[in-house]
């Protein structure tokens, strides 16, 4: 059954905080066709590069498909019963707050509701945090200070209607593609304006009007600049300030305050503060180099005294927003799914609050402070404090600050368990009991994106019979733990029912949260409820807070904080000169756990690398591809050098994705220090030291096979390919005998063998053959191969006659890296069409060869090569 004459299911992409509606037809045979929902209010149909790309991740190629217990597989009522009693018998022993729970955005709401519940209502600790926090706990910190509550005022229908929109710490054109699209949209159609206020200029800045590159860290000097310029220049919504306190304390701190430490120039600051002046109709889009900062909720505030104090707030077009990382870090959010929350945006200090939640759950004792945030949770988990461990997921072994300090504590914990869909994790691989959960497109219930709607995601493929809900698995164990009544589920509508009833009662207390408008939802209308935005109650249905006040402060009105600037936790010195930027690439997500399964999208960006200015190139004595060792007092990382004057001098960029099973040396986070946000809680991910030095590697390499192989060097850095796999190798050891290596490598003993090598110059290139058809072969150099990549990825399995001169034939075209990753176009492809067809913009470049024409994502890279064109012509 080739599945064409199977409906399509709606349901919502696992990926950004974007919240893409997708269309889902499985083939019959395990595999998924993917394409975006056109009635979906958040992308009209789009998906970006990851989105189109999610029916090459499904499959079982890497499952977790049984429960184990120390690497054993076991049944799943050994392994429930072994996670109740660990912690039953922790708890007993130790107290509610030996254990800990730590949890994830990849969460449906039902999933986060339950495990919340469980920690804090009949555990009775707050011990529950998320890898949430390391996205937008600031944001929630910064909404709580100003409006009372958690609330994202505005729509992403502000895009549409915007005059002026200002990313602030955000790559919207790599980290949410379908947004920017939306926003390329207005400006094609109302010539909407835009502003990027970022460190290094990234593909966000190609359209844009103008680009503020300051000094990391020095976000609220800029704003509260800004609130000076507004106060001079007449901007103040008088009338609005009626609903505001702190004004005038804001505004002498902001006075008070050095414009100097951004490092811009003053004429280019004036042109910000008159655009975002003169423009009523204005949109301040934030993100993670707002949020990932130890003052990030200060960067927040800043930004919302602007629009608070001109009133440019939950009015079309106008507004701040907060775009998350996450697929229901939103829904996280609702639920209490961080140590500092309540549920339904109730408060945990409140202690009416607590009542009405132990009441409505027939609880204990809720816990009356906050529990442990990531970073200190992890800390405890170091320490001994917290000796029982549950992980659901995430990979805080590759994704957390000092990330080597974080895997040696989970190591050493008493007890850990995790749930995930694959034991192929940095984390998963330290866990004393492994649990198999079900994984997107198998599992169903809700999600919340960005502008706070919920969407429905939908089982559309069959679970393997040994996984499990993530909601089954929390209330089974909570059922073993003596709670049988409380977790007695029969379904995740059950579930939500039970949340939108809990939301009644945080309505009564006027809070922003009420969804008891879907009160009436039996099973049918929860399957098909369509994307709903928040709140839905009998005062108040969708739409944008704000635009008359009604703050949630017991005065009723919004709080200006006054604000000074702070410099990052970490001093560069003579030791560590240089400030290291961590982040998104393109067509990779998180850990990799998902994306990495598809080569298309591992085709763009194949390893990882750090981005270099020439200038400080040169002063370490890097080339272009050259390997470049940092260090920080936390670790170090080794990483392929890309020369770019998108960063300023002194300033590096390095991608978080990479972990051990990819790329060991790869793995970021090791070299970030844990600082954190007195206030969120929230580490600093954007502003780390470290030194910089060129990588001394005797030999380097480059491998494809047509079978997984894990290399052994000091550098290694692998990627799939259609046709299998291929690799980045360089080592600081030499090598005797290239064909025992070789062989022992790519585990080929017996097969055939062309092998030329030049030990004088410390050469070699080794093809090996099964039935005149090549398996793999390995090119090793004393510098950095210089072969053509992606036409020997695609020689497996190819007769492989001419495969050692590492070049392609003359007679065969060469479509190099893949800068299109959702049509696979290469970049010598769009060369050659800008030169032979007279390309003159990436518009016929898309009507040309389809690059550009769906998520859009990689139109920068197109206008770049065309800039290149121009540039390479004048020098003619």
């Amino acid at each position: 059954m080739d599945g064409s004459g199977l409906p399509e299911t709606r349901s919502t992409c696992p990926y950004c905080g974007v919240g893409c509606g997708v269309l889902l037809r499985p083939d019959g045979q395990g595999g998924l066709a993917v394409r975006g929902d056109p009635d979906h209010p958040a992308n009209r149909g789009k998906l970006c590069s990851k989105g189109a790309a999610l029916g090459e991740t499904v499959g079982l190629g890497t499952r977790l498909l049984a429960p184990q217990i120390g690497g054993v597989d076991v049944p799943w009522d050994r392994a429930l019963e072994t996670v109740a009693a660990r912690f039953s018998d922790t708890i007993a022993e130790h107290g509610p707050d030996s254990v800990a729970f730590y949890v994830s955005g990849q969460l449906l709401t039902e999933d986060y509701y339950v495990a919340n519940k469980l920690m804090k209502g009949f555990i009775g600790s707050a011990n529950i945090d998320t890898n949430s926090r390391l996205c937008m706990a600031s944001t929630v910190a910064g909404h709580k200070r100003a409006f009372g509550t958690d609330t994202v005022p505005g729509t992403y229908e502000d895009l549409d209607e915007a005059d002026l929109v200002v990313l602030v710490g955000s790559n919207l054109a790599w980290c949410h593609p379908v947004l920017y699209q939306r926003l390329m949209a207005a400006r094609a159609t109302r010539g909407t304006r835009i502003i990027v206020i970022d460190p290094r200029r990234t593909a966000s800045c190609n359209q844009a009007d103008l680009h503020l590159a300051l000094a990391p860290g020095s976000d609220v000097a800029l704003f509260n600049h800004l609130l000076t310029r507004i106060y001079e220049g007449g901007a103040l919504d008088k009338s609005y300030l009626q609903h505001v306190s702190g004004f005038d304390a804001a505004l002498c701190a902001a006075y008070a305050d050095d414009l100097g430490v951004t490092g811009l120039d003053q004429e280019e600051v004036a042109r910000f503060c008159q655009a975002w002046i003169g423009t009523e109709k204005v949109v301040t889009i934030f993100s993670q180099g707002v949020n990932q900062s130890t003052s990030g909720s200060d960067k927040v505030n800043a930004i919302l005294n602007c629009h608070l104090a001109t009133g440019r707030i939950g009015k079309p077009g106008m507004g701040p927003l907060s775009v998350t990382g996450q697929p229901n870090a939103m829904g996280g959010r609702e639920v209490g799914g961080l140590a500092n929350m309540l549920a339904c945006h109730l408060d945990l200090e409140n202690a009416d609050h607590r009542a009405a939640v132990r009441g409505f759950w027939s609880s204990g004792p809720l816990p009356m402070a906050p529990g442990l945030k990531a970073v200190d949770m992890f800390d405890a988990v170091e320490e001994g404090r917290i000796k029982a461990l549950w992980i659901i997921h995430t990979n805080p072994a590759v994704s957390m600050p000092d990330a080597d300090r974080v895997a040696r504590a989970i190591a050493t914990c008493a007890f850990t368990v995790v749930s995930d869909v694959t034991a192929e994790t940095d984390t998963a691989r330290l866990a004393d009991v492994l649990l198999p959960a079900t994984a997107w497109a198998e599992k169903s219930g809700t999600v919340t994106n960005s502008d706070r709607t919920i969407s429905r995601q939908r089982a559309v493929l069959p679970a393997p019979e040994w996984v499990r809900d993530d909601w089954a698995i929390l209330a089974e164990v909570g059922r073993r733990m003596g709670w049988e009544a409380a977790f007695d589920y029969a379904g995740p509508a059950e579930i939500f029912r039970e949340h939108v009833a809990l939301s009644a009662i945080a309505g009564r207390f006027g809070k922003d949260f009420d969804i008891s408008g879907l009160r009436d939802l039996d099973d049918t209308a929860y399957d098909a409820l369509p994307p709903t935005r928040w709140p839905v109650s009998d005062a108040k249905d969708g739409g944008r807070f704000f635009a008359q006040g009604g703050f949630y402060h017991a005065d009723g009105k919004a709080r200006m904080l006054p604000l000074r600037w702070r410099a990052p936790a970490a001093k560069t010195d003579r030791r560590f000169p240089y400030r290291l930027n961590t982040g998104r690439i393109r067509d990779q997500w998180h850990t990799m756990t998902r994306t990495a399964l598809s080569p298309r999208l591992s085709a763009h960006l194949a390893e990882p690398f750090v981005d270099i200015h020439p200038a400080d190139a040169a002063e370490i004595g890097v080339a272009a591809a050259d390997l470049v060792r940092l260090a920080s007092p936390q670790g170090s990382a080794i990483l392929r050098a890309r020369l770019t004057e998108a960063q300023t001098p002194g300033q590096l960029f390095a991608p978080m994705h990479w972990t051990a099973d990819y790329a060991p040396t790869g793995r970021i986070d090791a070299v970030v220090a844990g600082a954190t946000d007195p206030v969120s809680g929230q580490p600093e991910s954007k502003a780390a030291v470290v030194s910089a030095a060129r990588f001394e590697a005797v030999w380097y390499g480059f491998a494809v096979s047509a079978t997984e192989f894990k290399p052994e060097a000091s550098y290694w850095a692998r990627a799939r390919t259609p046709a299998g796999w291929r690799a980045e190798l360089a080592c600081t050891a030499p090598v005797a005998d290239w064909e025992a290596e070789a062989r022992r490598m790519f585990g080929l003993p017996s097969a055939s063998a062309m092998v030329v090598e030049d030990v004088a110059r410390g050469t070699a290139r080794l093809a090996f053959l099964e039935a005149g058809r090549l398996v793999a072969a390995l090119f090793v150099s004393p510098r950095p191969v210089a072969v053509m990549r992606d036409y020997l990825a695609g020689q497996i399995d190819q007769p492989g006659t001419d495969i050692l001169t590492g070049l392609t034939p003359a007679d065969r075209p060469d479509p190099g890296p893949v800068i299109c990753a959702c049509l696979d176009v290469g970049v010598n492809t769009i060369l050659s069409a800008i030169e032979t067809q007279g390309l003159l913009s990436v518009d016929q470049i898309g009507a040309a060869l389809g690059a550009g024409t769906n998520c859009g994502s990689c139109r920068p890279e197109l206008a770049a090569l065309l800039a290149a064109r121009v540039v390479r012509e004048a020098a003619e």
